[in-house]
């Protein structure tokens, strides 16, 4: 028997006669099995990025990188805004592959510095990408300065059959004068998170994704991505 909605899952798994009349009952199974497999794109090659997303979201999402659609071209980040950057990212994989993909983008804000670095948080002292030099940059410019106030800021943009979605996540900050902490990546040694005494460098992978930024943002994409899962059409997803 067929079912064209149903493929790859293992027929008379869930019999039952009295209510399928000898067919097969899915729908339970069915959903256990999507969010087994459930594929998303992340658009990004960034080991770091990708074990913490992976810790936030869990198994039941299969996490594919660019590495792993074999991608290996560097995607601009050349828009003026973090949203702009997110999206971009985003559509340049959706436009090659033709598959569910996010990207994200982040930017550490400091009140003192007019926003700055934002958007070109992770090139701040170059277009090496080099977390020390950004963070080194930082503290000169902010010197002595009493107002120390900033926060991260992260952006992602799903697309999602073909649609479009943005999920913000904020942590409020300040920027502490000398690194402390060896977790974490880019400007985590010198940040410490509202609330409490110890940098996001300071904090192991569990805590920190109970508050950063990026956990909270993506927490948003995840609840999005659950309450979407549609039992009668396997390519929701």
């Amino acid at each position: 028997m067929k079912h064209k909605n149903y493929r790859n899952i293992r027929p008379n798994v869930a019999y039952n006669p009295h209510r399928s009349k000898g067919n097969p009952i899915f729908e339970y199974f069915y959903t256990v099995i999507v969010q087994m497999y459930m594929e998303l794109i992340f658009a990004t090659n960034n080991g770091n990025k990708i074990r913490e997303i992976r810790n936030i979201l869990g198994d039941s999402f299969t996490l594919l990188s660019l590495d792993d659609i074999k991608m290996k071209e560097d995607i601009p980040e050349n828009e003026p805004t973090i949203e702009g950057n997110a999206l971009y990212k985003a559509r340049y994989v959706y436009d090659a592959v033709r598959k569910n993909v996010f990207a994200d983008d982040t930017g550490l804000e400091i009140e003192s510095l007019g926003g700055l670095p934002g958007v070109n948080s992770a090139r701040f002292a170059g277009e090496n990408k080099d977390s020390a030099a950004n963070i080194d940059k930082v503290l000169a410019m902010l010197g002595p300065a009493e107002n120390r106030k900033a926060r991260f800021r992260t952006v992602i943009a799903l697309i999602f059959n073909g649609r479009e979605y943005l999920f913000e996540g904020v942590v409020s900050g300040t920027i502490i004068k000398d690194k402390r902490g060896n977790e974490g990546f880019g400007y985590d040694p010198v940040f410490i998170p509202e609330g409490r005494d110890r940098t996001f460098a300071e904090m192991d992978l569990d805590e920190k994704n109970t508050i950063s930024h990026r956990a909270r943002a993506f927490e948003k994409l995840r609840s999005f991505l659950s309450q979407h899962i549609d039992p009668d059409n396997k390519e929701t997803i």
